[in-house]
């Protein structure tokens, strides 16, 4: 097996790696006791669980390993680490909880879980070796027994799960409740408060500005500016120093005439009907109605709309049928045959497949042929630009990066020497667009993990662009001044403003469709608002103009004309009145009702789970057998922050 992981294809080693570091790494740093870890005695306990403890080091390995897959964002670390923390100690509460009531797995359950989990540990149905399995699973820094330990406390855990979601009864009562409630529809009238109407209204003196700033001055803070300067290896430009003689091109063609070959191929489109997945006595019935569909091509009809409207192959069916083209050996072999045997223009007969019945249709055929040079100059061209073009960018690149490392100070006279722009920038923030760059957060990392008087990597940006910067000086954070954000604090105090213009004009709204008896069309004359209407939805729907029915559950409970809101929706502010409504269509129930039942299943087995778990820890922590360290906790997700 170590020469599979070694010497096959890469998606093959990416697949199996990935496999190993999801399934493996994240389950044997949460459930393998002491993995990874120091001895208890010489470093601080998370939690512990029975005789077991949950190191700071464990936490500190699953972390940097979300971390390096990139889970969540770095500066968000110390949000996360309370939530990964509670998710290790609730799954060993879990394993601890199962071995406890006497859950078995055998090795024979093991084996099975692992072959299906990676198949490819099994080439030919016979297992590849046991020293190749070890050989992978120590490039994952695992040993066999500390996977297959960890692959049974899953399994133990998934039993325990299994166990406390059992027992889901869901009566037809909930059934039939949840059709209507999913089913049910509504239409509404409607008036909108928006804040773009009144931002005229929101005035702010320079008074106002100056108390506001005084009173929240420790609020505004001129962040940290970074001044730096840029050598920037443009692609464009640089394509611009290179000529490609056509005799050189010439000689790339002749070298390679065999990648300019085109074997035989045809343009064709089809249409299908397809009849996998179908019951065997609804063929016959697909197959006359290809051949009706057949009999209206023949007769005159457009085949590319007929291929839209009856056409089942998702990949074609939009374009009409057309599958552009097409060389021998990429579809099955009865549509080949058909396919090469067709004259251009020519329609098929109804032909089968293992996946239906087809109508084809060849729109052009072209022999097997050497593309001549004419033909494929331009292109020829365009690749050997490209690929000296590369080449010279990186050895620029390198370069540049040896002269700065010998003297970053330099970087004029090396951009000069090397014959690359050099770009300076004073005091640029996060988010602040750079010149010949914009906004690049890898550039933003690259720049921010600096010292005074170093140089970045090179880095590619937007328009196909390597960058080296070298930082001069570094401008730490420091309090505003009022001419520095006055313009800042004047939108924030206007945009308060509006914002209370809205929830006053919207409850005024209110008030006074209440006091009409929900005439809303009134309200609005008097206000001089639109009144709209929205198109009839339900539960799991939207309302237009306005948003989510999840916003809007309200409708649902109230009865024809009854008023509700100001609803809020962004910064708009909604007052609704139920127009109509319509109930579910009860005839269709029978057949939403084993969807409709595998759901409320799945949600009380769920609700059951959180349930389970949640006491169970609750009873544990109060016989003393888990330990929290919420001190260790806070000490930790503290160390993450910034």
């Amino acid at each position: 097996m170590f020469d599979l992981f070694r010497s096959r294809a890469k998606a093959v080693r990416y697949l199996l790696g990935g496999l190993l570091m999801v399934v493996a790494l994240s389950m044997v740093v949460t459930l393998i006791p002491g993995w990874g870890s120091m001895p208890v005695g010489e470093e601080q306990v998370v939690a512990e669980i029975g005789d077991e403890a949950l190191t700071e080091r464990e936490v500190q390995l699953q972390l940097q390993a979300a971390m390096r897959n990139k889970a969540f964002p770095s500066e968000l670390a110390y949000i996360y680490v309370p939530q990964m923390i509670d998710q290790m100690i609730t799954e060993r509460v879990l394993a601890y909880q199962s071995e406890r009531l006497g859950f078995q797995v055998t090795e024979a359950d093991v084996a099975q879980t692992i072959r299906s989990m990676i198949p490819q540990l099994y080439q030919d149905g016979k297992f590849v070796g046991r020293q190749a399995y070890a050989d992978f699973l120590a490039q994952q820094n695992l040993t066999i027994p500390q996977f297959e330990a960890n692959v049974r406390k899953q399994m133990l855990l998934t039993k325990l799960r299994n166990l406390a979601g059992e027992g889901a009864v869901v009566t037809p009562e909930e059934i039939d409740k949840e059709y209507r409630r999913r089913n049910e529809k509504v239409k509404l009238e409607y008036v909108a408060i928006s804040p773009d109407k009144l931002r005229s209204q929101a005035t702010v003196t320079p008074e106002e500005v100056k108390a506001h700033f005084e009173k929240n001055r420790p609020a505004y803070q001129i962040p940290e500016k970074r001044s730096f300067e840029m050598l920037v290896i443009d692609e464009a430009k640089i394509g611009e120093r290179i000529a490609t003689a056509e005799a050189d091109l010439r000689r790339a063609y002749e070298a390679n005439k065999e990648q300019y070959r085109t074997p035989e191929r045809v343009n064709v489109r089809h249409i299908l009907l397809k009849t996998t997945e179908k019951p065997k006595e609804e063929v016959p019935k697909i197959q006359a109605r290809a051949a009706e569909l057949l009999k209206q091509i023949r007769g005159g009809a457009d085949f590319a709309e007929l291929a839209r409207k009856n056409s089942e192959d998702p990949g074609s069916a939009a374009k009409g049928g057309e599958l552009s083209w097409v060389a021998r050996g990429q579809t099955v072999k009865a549509f080949e045959d058909t396919a090469f045997t067709l004259k251009p223009n020519q329609i098929s007969d109804v032909i089968s497949t293992e996946y239906g019945f087809h109508i084809l249709q060849v729109l052009q055929k072209e022999e097997a042929r050497l593309k001549p040079f004419e033909e494929v100059k331009e292109q020829l061209a365009k690749d050997q630009k490209r690929q000296q073009v590369f080449n010279l960018m990186q050895n620029l690149a390198d370069q540049a990066q040896a002269e700065l490392s010998r003297n970053p100070q330099q970087a004029a006279s090396i951009a000069q020497r090397l014959n690359v722009p050099l770009v300076r920038v004073e005091k640029a923030g996060r988010g602040d667009p750079v010149p010949e760059i914009g906004v690049s957060p890898e550039f933003e990392e690259a720049i921010s993990g600096l010292q005074k008087g170093r140089f970045t990597p090179p880095i590619q940006v937007q328009g196909n662009k390597l960058v080296i910067a070298v930082l001069a000086d570094v401008f730490p954070i420091r309090p505003a001044e009022l001419a520095e954000v006055e313009k800042q604090v004047r939108e924030q105090l206007a945009s308060q403003k509006v914002a209370q213009l809205v929830e006053q004009r919207a409850r005024e709204a209110m008030e006074k469709a209440q006091a009409a008896g929900g005439d809303l069309k009134k309200v609005a004359q008097a206000m001089g608002l639109e009144l709209k209407t929205t198109q009839e939805f339900g539960p799991d729907g939207a309302a237009d103009g306005i948003g989510p029915a999840t916003s809007l559950m309200e409708a649902f409970t109230k009865e024809v004309g009854g008023l509700f809101g100001p609803v809020p929706m962004d910064d708009n502010r909604f007052v609704c009145r139920v127009a109509a409504k319509t109930a579910a269509d009860t005839s269709k129930l029978a057949e939403q009702r084993e969807a409709i039942l595998t759901e409320i299943k799945r949600r009380k087995a769920r609700d059951r789970d959180e349930l389970f778990t949640d006491s169970l820890r609750t009873r544990l922590i109060q016989d003393g057998k888990v330990k929290i360290h919420e001190d260790v906790i806070r000490r930790l997700a503290s160390a993450y922050r910034g």
